[in-house]
């Protein structure tokens, strides 16, 4: 099991450590509900350095990536991010991750934890000899401050004016209480917020730095329990639950990324020809009219016979509600339509609901 450079002080602050995607991951503090409230009203602090990155660079390196993902990269400016997901040659969904434009010929990406060995492989394997790959995971610790008052937090440890970085851009070489940092506005919670790239040799002092800076505006560390309420809240789809190498972009709503239009990719021609013929099903939202919780891999039926699984579900602080997402034919994936998901072998009834369940006010989408 591998540990972050922040688990001496997630233990130190009483976290209850589990297991996620090899690491030890701290899944709350005080609680998930009061972690999420947190955020969502004032800030919280997330540790997610098991994250990947890599680090592309060279004259081919922009080629290189913009024929492996499948948002269109011509259209990333120096000093901005991108989401974007990666297909296989069938176009299902290897990753989403978000790619980060360095320099002309230099970006970085942020991929997810239980991909990030794949991944590594699949990039490495479409390189050629101009472009250089570097695994620099292991080198970087990632915070997350998200919640409406992480600006004025974090601008409190910073003389740099971080209203300047909008959504989905970023700006590298930020001095954090005595550091350098990159700093992202970018986040997974539906929140504002941003996530700072350091040193891993940085991390625990810049860890403890924030959350005493931000002590008198309320902000609490934050677990994994928390982050997955509220990116379900947001609509935001976790890979691996919602997304794999089984469904396509096109299917669970993330057509926004698909540029079919940039020139060949892998999984271009598949999804071009999935988009004219049209999907079969989609990856839907719902509620439970009571209050039973869906689970990942439960099934959604209508008048008993089964039409669909679940792939992700919570109960939803904000929404006050149980929330989730799953995949159901196209015929009943219209807003409103009622369903039962089979929970303990009982039909919870349900109803579709329009993505997202949240939405603060001034969110933006991504690229």
């Amino acid at each position: 099991m591998r540990r972050t450079p922040l688990y001496p002080a997630h233990v130190a602050a009483g976290a209850r450590m589990v297991p996620f995607s090899g690491w030890d991951m701290p899944v709350q503090y005080t609680g998930i509900i009061e972690e999420h409230r947190a955020v969502r009203a004032r800030a919280g602090l997330f540790d997610v350095s098991h994250m990947g990155e890599f680090d592309i660079a060279g004259p081919g390196a922009l080629p290189l990536i913009q024929g492996l993902v499948t948002n269109d990269l011509a259209r990333l400016a120096l000093g901005q991010a991108m989401y974007t997901p990666m297909c296989t040659p069938e176009g299902g969904i290897i990753d989403d991750l978000l790619v980060y434009r360095l320099g002309d010929d230099h970006l970085m990406l942020v991929v997810n934890a239980a991909n990030t060995a794949a991944d590594l492989a699949w990039i490495r394997d479409h390189a050629a000899g101009n472009v250089r790959v570097t695994d620099r995971s292991d080198g970087i610790a990632l915070l997350a401050l998200q919640g409406p008052r992480a600006q004025e937090i974090l601008q409190r440890l910073t003389p740099a004016p971080l209203a300047d970085i909008r959504y989905y851009w970023f700006q590298d070489e930020v001095p954090i209480a005595g550091r350098r940092a990159l700093v992202s506005r970018t986040g997974y919670t539906g929140e504002d917020g941003f996530e700072v790239y350091a040193d891993a040799r940085d991390a625990v002092h810049l860890w403890d730095a924030i959350l005493a800076e931000g002590r008198r505006d309320g902000v609490l560390p934050a677990g994994l329990g928390a982050r997955d309420t509220l990116r379900l809240e947001a609509g935001l789809l976790l890979h691996g639950n919602d997304m794999d190498t089984t469904t396509t972009p096109l299917e669970v709503g993330l057509g926004w990324t698909v540029k079919l239009a940039k020139g060949e990719f892998v999984g271009a021609p598949a999804l071009r020809r999935q988009k004219s013929e049209g999907v079969t099903r989609r990856l839907v939202g719902f509620t439970l009219q009571d209050r039973a919780i869906a689970r990942h891999g439960h099934p959604i039926r209508e008048h008993g016979a089964p039409i669909g699984r679940v792939t992700s579900g919570s109960y939803g602080p904000t929404v006050e509600n149980s929330i989730g997402l799953g995949f159901v034919p196209l015929a009943y994936a219209e807003p409103e339509r009622r369903l039962e998901v089979e929970i303990r072998g009982r039909g919870a009834p349900a109803v579709v609901t329009k993505l997202p369940f949240y939405k603060r006010q001034a969110a933006g989408r991504p690229g």
